[in-house]
């Protein structure tokens, strides 16, 4: 598959993805096979996974992100933005990887911003959309328009002029750093580390560590972790329900190539994730499944880029002002054209 973007970026896994396989592979839980594995020996996997653990600390959002959306009240402006993200991916029978690369590049650029600039839902809304369209460019192989992704459940409308900047604002915030490590990703990586599981074990493990992680990413809790720790927390919690008697064994295994910093969070990870699947988040992947309700769909309200030009320079600095989102009024930037 070849990726057009310009950057200097060197894929983690080398052989070309299949047209067919996105079709198949991650559309829904139970068609995942390990026979679509990228790696081809226990030693390739481990040798990526050490790669993955280094590489991870660079696609994480900036510190004190959970702090920064409490202080901003962004936290359930984010939940409403994760939960779209993955009812869009479901609409478009994309694979679940593109979804997790969005909420990656979503938090990234959320918490780059400290000013007060994300008053309005629909800013929140625009970025969300550019996330999604950046991320399943880079992870799919079909092509998407912006009308598409943006048909249900937003509470506004954009052209694509305008998300079209927010693109390009988003890659530029993000130094075209595009090749995200998530908790999604790891996934696989640490499977490779069970020797023992049998092939209809390691496809419900699949399904239940993807159920999990899809409930993890709403919960901003989990944003205390590494991808790593998170993934490795979802494998332990799943394993422990499957094969019980060999959970010491498992824990053991997945957590070789941790550090004891990692270590130490793994347990308290696994903890609040023990205690969400009891909770309300353990079901939203059924959620994503259902269509919307038309009682509960939104009136959109188109935005012209002559309306409201999206300025995301500040990103770069984190310090300009409240109002640095704006970049001068309709009337304004339509004067300055004539002239």
């Amino acid at each position: 598959m070849e990726i057009n973007l310009l950057c200097e970026e060197r894929w983690q896994c080398s052989p070309a993805t299949p047209v067919h396989h996105h079709a198949t592979k991650l559309c829904s839980f139970e068609n995942y096979s390990c026979g679509g594995s990228f790696y081809m020996t226990k030693e390739d996997a481990e040798q990526a996974l050490v790669i993955y653990l280094e590489k991870e600390i660079s696609f994480i959002p900036a510190a004190n992100y959970v702090e920064h959306l409490r202080s901003k009240n962004l936290t359930t402006a984010r939940s409403r933005a994760t939960q779209w993200l993955f009812r869009t991916r479901n609409r478009l029978n994309l694979s679940f990887g593109a979804a997790f690369l969005a909420v990656n590049y979503l938090d990234r650029v959320l918490s780059m911003n400290e000013c007060n600039g994300w008053k309005e839902d629909w800013m929140v809304e625009l970025l969300s959309v550019a996330c999604f369209s950046v991320a399943s460019k880079f992870s799919e192989t079909c092509t998407l328009t912006l009308h598409e992704i943006q048909m249900e459940d937003l509470g506004h409308s954009f052209q694509s002029s305008t998300i079209q900047l927010m693109e390009l604002a988003l890659l530029e915030a993000l130094g075209w750093c595009l090749g995200s490590t998530t908790a999604y990703s790891c996934t696989e990586l640490l499977l490779w580390s069970i020797d023992s599981l049998k092939p209809q074990l390691h496809e419900e493990c699949i399904t239940r560590v993807t159920k999990l992680l899809v409930g993890a990413v709403s919960d901003s809790r989990f944003l205390e972790f590494r991808p790593s720790v998170v993934a490795a927390s979802a494998l332990c919690c799943s394993l422990d329900e499957l094969v019980p008697s060999k959970s010491d064994a498992h824990l053991s295994s997945i957590t070789r190539l941790l550090n004891q910093a990692q270590k130490d969070d793994l347990v308290k990870c696994h903890r609040v994730m023990e205690a969400q699947k009891y909770g309300p988040l353990h079901n939203l992947i059924h959620y994503y499944d259902c269509p919307p309700s038309p009682t509960t769909v939104l009136q959109k309200q188109p935005i012209d880029i002559y309306e409201c030009h999206v300025d995301f320079c500040f990103l770069k600095t984190g310090s300009a002002g409240p109002n640095s989102i704006y970049h001068g009024s309709s009337t304004k930037k339509r004067k300055r054209e004539e002239k």
